[in-house]
């Protein structure tokens, strides 16, 4: 005798513990499926929670070694105990795993443990287990890229998962690529003490970033110690008594370079995790990368399946997926459910931060769209003086014609809070001169957003 649901949500990663949470508190019987031990996927698990804790420790280490002095604080020469600080890491995961296990029984909602194959429509096996469902969702999320030819041992050559439970600090940390997980995860063991050296395939970090705020922020991880060897790629890996000697040649082809290690980071991207799954079994069609291909409600061509998150087209992004698992939520139960994919916030949580949404500079010369910007730099701004944080700016990129926000892109302390006083302005529909206008708290980081906000169509007060 099948168990009878309204909803099965295969993957409890942010995406689908949401749709499943939201779902139950419309009224469905709802089903999880997972395989962890543990709820909330990569992000909770090996992911967006362990790396922040990780940044955070690393962040106050940096600032205990090199701004503590300055500001008249003594507390010797600090000391790294790689030990502690794992378990530190491991503490702030269990305790946000648990929360959503909290949220489950709360929502009586059931949690499936196991492996969940999609035999028909409606039918989803877990072990020996089957469950009937109404809907289903994919919510499988997304794995770490891989090199071909280079295994990754999560001892020496790892991924983001290997990385966030190094025994200790690596004397040369090589990252492959440049993007947001080797950005972070090198700043985490570089803080530490790790020689980094990034090695990006593309011209510039970031890929995708507004092109001032790449430079800029090069610019800035250069002096912090960050060696980039861009437009390069890796070949070969060779573990040797010593370590590892990694092979570098330049992505348009020349003469190969041999760099020492003693742990190589593969970052390299993600790729949706649908192997498995049983799409074939019913017909769910895919693109050439894997992804599940969905309509504009997130339904795929079989009646009844549906996908979200990183297993469909889009940023792979924790928010994005929430944001996804929502909606879909909300239209599975009569309700009117819509994500905004042009008010996405990303971020890099480095030091200084990164963060975007909307358009760049790039983006709206390549569509034709005439635009103002307005710029203001945080060494203009009063607490980022008072706090010795003034490394950055704030760009504001305004349609030239109505004065409508199109994107919004900082790099600074706590540019990740910041960011949302642009999201909420974009959502809104709202101009440069509406931010313009508020008050904002002084003396605040956030009054740089007001600054290059009258700075799109007149003069900073503050320049």
């Amino acid at each position: 005798m099948a168990d009878s649901f309204d909803l099965v949500v295969i993957g409890a990663g942010p995406g689908g513990y949401e749709c499943a949470i939201k779902a139950a508190q419309l009224g469905l019987k709802v089903a999880c499926v997972e395989k962890r031990d543990a709820l909330g996927g990569t992000c909770l698990n090996v992911g967006c929670i362990p790396s922040k804790a990780l940044l955070h420790a690393s962040e106050l280490f940096a600032e205990a070694q090199h701004a503590f002095p300055g500001m008249g604080i003594d507390v010797g020469t600090p000391k790294i105990d790689v030990k502690k600080l794992i378990a530190f890491k491991d503490e702030a995961v269990d305790g946000n795993t648990k929360g959503i296990e909290f949220l489950f029984k709360k929502n009586k909602i059931e949690w499936v443990k196991g492996e969940g194959v999609i035999k028909a429509p409606g039918k989803v096996q877990v072990g020996d287990r089957l469950l009937e469902t109404k809907n289903i969702v994919i919510a499988t999320g997304s794995d770490v890229a891989r090199l071909p030819g280079i295994e990754i041992d999560e001892k020496t050559v790892v991924s983001s998962t290997g990385a966030l439970k190094l025994d200790k600090v690596p004397g040369r940390l090589l990252v492959v690529g440049g993007g947001v997980i080797g950005l972070e995860l090198g700043s985490v063991w570089g803080r530490l003490g790790a020689k980094v050296t990034v090695v990006e395939f593309l011209p510039d970090i970031l890929p995708g970033m507004d092109g001032e705020v790449v430079k800029n922020f090069t610019r800035i991880l250069k002096k912090q110690g960050f060696e980039f060897k861009l437009g390069s790629k890796v070949t070969k890996v060779e573990k040797t008594k010593s370590g590892l000697k990694v092979s570098v040649e330049p992505a348009a082809g020349g003469e190969t370079q041999i760099l020492e290690a003693d742990v190589v980071l593969v970052a390299i991207g993600r790729v949706a995790y649908t192997g498995g799954l049983g799409l074939e079994n019913v017909g769910v069609t895919t693109d050439k990368r894997g992804r599940v291909e969905v309509d504009q409600h997130f339904k795929t061509n079989v009646d009844g399946i549906y996908a979200i998150g990183d297993v469909i087209v889009g940023p792979m992004l924790a928010h994005k997926a929430m944001e996804e698992g929502v909606a879909l939520a909300e239209q599975l139960a009569g309700h009117w459910g819509h994500v905004n994919y042009d008010v996405i916030p990303g971020v890099v949580y480095t030091a200084p931060e990164v963060a975007s949404v909307g358009k760049t500079e790039e983006q709206l010369k390549a569509d034709g769209v005439e635009y103002n910007a307005g710029k203001f730099p945080f060494t203009a701004n009063g607490r980022a003086k008072a706090n010795k944080t003034t490394e950055g700016f704030v760009k504001i990129l305004a349609d030239k014609a109505t004065d409508r926000i199109l994107g919004v892109h900082i790099i600074g302390a706590n540019a990740g809070e910041l960011i949302q006083e642009a999201v909420v302005a974009m959502e809104f529909s709202g101009s440069s001169e509406d931010i313009a206008r508020m008050c904002f708290a002084h003396p605040t980081l956030s009054e740089a957003v007001k600054e290059a906000a009258l700075a799109v169509t007149g003069v900073p007060i503050h320049m």
